[in-house]
């Protein structure tokens, strides 16, 4: 029962690594709460703390009442084992054991792009960022905007993203019964008619500091790729660009004048190699390959090779029809599991059959 679950998640010390070794040990969510404390303490990583709090029970009833609240206001749930669980949220080894979401599940399109930045947003930012989604948006109708829903960057990256039709989501971090800023409360509203609000955190989280940087890795992992458009020497859209980098997705910055305090962060980024220079939605779409033409020579070529295997002609046939191709497209595309996939191009790669680029790309050789 998904009460069980929530509840689970709710138990403080228990996270994704412990929830699944608990998961394994019992079977599913009910059973551990029906579990003995002998058979709790067996497993390891979870202590006394632990079992206290599955053996009082309390967060059942805060379950229940998370429950209810979401009946009532229009939210959901989305567990990891659950088939709606972005894909590429999934593919992150630290990712969340279930979500609280309102508005659409609209996260596993076809491209995903994460903005973030400063709170302090420039003219030279907002100029940028605008024009940047605009033209993304325009070439590409389908692509859902990620940010945070925080002033500055953020908040331009929803604005706009709603006013071109396209799909935006806002990770937060806290519950779903407020919005944090308050000012973005209407913001947030419509967001819910073209996207949605998504979080970690139950109604009973408080606003801290550290839920915000458990949120960016979340906005990292939900993102092909994650644009900062202007940033401090320090600050959030930095530790959301980490978490990427450490997602193996790709990360680019908008540059800017040397000594602007906010164009610091950005310019680090790229001095370090850990971000891509961008200076339009073009430079994106190159990095991302998401304008690749079709080479017909590929089809010709691999006409040469007739013992593949039925997964590896699965394989060929899409990058035949798509060109270059980012392997979480594939997973979803193909609707192969994530490792089988990984485990496969990489076969094809040493039979010399694909190519592989940064960022999980690959190509017919």
């Amino acid at each position: 029962m998904l009460k069980y679950k929530i509840a689970l998640s709710m138990v403080r010390g228990v996270g994704l690594l412990t929830y699944k070794k608990l998961i394994s040990v019992f079977g599913d969510d009910e059973s551990v709460f029906k579990a003995s404390r002998k058979a709790l303490s067996s497993v390891s990583g979870v202590g006394e703390a632990i079992w206290e709090q599955i053996a009082a029970k309390k967060v059942l009833e805060w379950a229940e009442e998370e429950l209810e609240f979401l009946y009532k206001t229009g939210g959901y749930v989305i567990a990891m084992d659950d088939d709606k669980f972005p894909y590429r949220l999934k593919e992150c080894n630290d990712h969340p054991i279930l979500m609280y979401a309102k508005g659409e599940n609209c996260m596993d399109v076809k491209r995903v792009i994460g903005i973030v930045g400063t709170r302090k947003m420039t003219p030279y930012g907002r100029a940028l960022c605008e024009e940047i989604l605009t033209d993304l948006v325009q070439n590409h109708p389908e692509i859902l905007v990620v940010s945070g829903l925080a002033y500055g960057v953020d908040g331009c990256a929803h604005r706009k993203a709603l006013e071109l039709g396209a799909q935006t989501i806002g990770v937060v971090g806290h519950g779903l019964d407020m919005i944090y800023p308050a000012a973005h409360r209407e913001l947030a509203s419509k967001m819910c008619n073209q996207g949605g609000i998504l979080t970690e955190f139950h109604t009973r989280s408080l606003v801290d500091r550290k839920n915000f940087v458990s949120r960016n890795r979340i906005i990292a992992g939900l993102s092909d790729v994650v644009l900062v458009v202007e940033s401090g020497e320090k600050g959030g859209a930095l530790l959301t660009a980490e978490f990427a980098n450490s997602y193996n997705r790709e990360v680019c910055a908008l540059p800017g004048r040397v000594g602007d305090l906010f164009s610091v962060g950005c310019n680090n980024l790229i001095k370090s190699n850990a971000a891509v220079m961008v200076e339009s939605a073009q430079d994106i779409e190159r990095l991302m390959n998401w304008d690749a033409k079709i080479n017909s020579s590929s089809s010709m070529m691999y006409e040469l090779f007739p013992d593949f295997t039925p997964d590896q002609q699965r394989v060929v046939d899409y990058l035949k029809e798509h060109g270059k191709s980012q392997i979480n497209a594939m997973t979803r595309e193909l609707d192969f599991p994530y490792s089988a996939l990984s485990s496969l191009l990489f076969e094809m790669e040493m039979q010399d059959w694909v190519v592989s680029f940064p960022g999980g790309i690959y190509e017919l050789r």
